[in-house]
């Protein structure tokens, strides 16, 4: 489990894919999200405007799994 700390209220699943280094810019977090599941507390999310806050986690088959700090 990665921890993703963040200095503000939330952090959009765009920033979140950048900041975890899954993708390397967020233009490329539309394309991530409509060819990889994301799973957002259990529940599959594809929107990359989601705001995630502290205690959100965040599980990426293949890549990992998140937890907002």
């Amino acid at each position: 489990m990665t921890e993703i700390n963040i200095d503000t209220e939330y952090i959009t699943l765009g920033q979140l894919l950048k900041a975890a280094d899954v993708i390397q810019s967020g233009g490329m977090a539309k394309w991530f999200l409509s060819e990889y599941e994301v799973f957002i507390n259990g529940e599959q999310d594809q929107r990359r405007g989601r705001k995630l806050r502290t205690g959100d986690q965040i599980n990426i088959p293949g890549f990992g799994l998140f937890v907002i700090v």
